[in-house]
């Protein structure tokens, strides 16, 4: 089996080498960018496993970037590097397709937790994606990660349908924010609750042809899908 392929996109020479380097030596295939543009050039739909993008980078940012990954490929993971500390740059990251973000200055260790939690959740979830799940009127199909209602079909991100999925497999009782986070995030961290909210208002969005289905927000305790008959 060929070891994960990983696109690692920072403008920092020093940096960019001693992640790479230290990826390499972890057993990861890592092609490295020092721009925007050159990784929007070289990324492939299905050639890489995990994308890791800095914020800040020349000729195109972090988040021009993951937008256009997002249109060509939604299942592929995006871990954000930001030195950033405002939380209306973060979840404009989430907003944009990104599924997690690590804070400059980080520890390798962290960064190496972060990338396996995703690329485990990539494997344990491989033997059920080809089910098929009835939502109201919606057809969810975890492994094409689409939605569909009549003849209209919404791509979702591997994310977005992690959380789904979790709220279907779970619809009769109200899933804890902190079971959601642990399930889908590996972590209970505070911020990475305010990006689940993101997380749920899209598939609110998503699925407000059809009222019959629901996410419900039980305030301070979590969500339930409710699905009237």
């Amino acid at each position: 089996m060929n070891p994960p392929h990983i696109l690692l996109v920072e403008d920092d020479p020093s940096l960019g080498f001693v992640i790479k380097d230290n990826l390499c030596m972890k057993g990861y295939e890592v092609t490295l960018c020092r721009d925007g543009e050159e990784a929007d050039r070289l990324f492939n739909p299905r050639a890489f496993q995990l994308c890791i993008f800095d914020v800040m980078l020349p000729r195109k940012d972090g988040f021009t970037l993951a937008k256009s990954v997002r249109a060509r490929d939604n299942s592929v993971p995006i871990l954000f590097l930001t030195a950033k500390s405002m939380t209306d740059d973060k979840l404009e990251g989430f907003r944009v397709g990104a599924d997690d973000y690590i804070t400059k200055p980080f520890s390798l260790e962290e960064l190496f937790y972060r990338i396996e939690v995703f690329l485990k959740r990539d494997r344990v979830s491989e033997p059920v994606r080809g089910s098929t799940f009835r939502l109201g009127n919606y057809e969810f199909d975890v492994s094409k990660l689409s939605l569909r209602i009549g003849k209209e079909e919404k791509s979702l991100t591997q994310k977005e349908a992690d959380v789904l999925k979790l709220l279907f497999q779970h619809r009769e009782r109200v899933l804890k924010r902190e079971e959601i986070l642990r399930e889908v995030w590996g972590n209970e961290d505070y911020f990475l609750g305010r990006s689940m909210d993101v997380f749920i208002s899209k598939l609110r969005k998503y699925l407000r042809d059809d009222d019959s289905v629901q996410i419900v927000n039980y305030h301070g305790v979590g969500f339930k899908l409710e699905l009237k008959e």
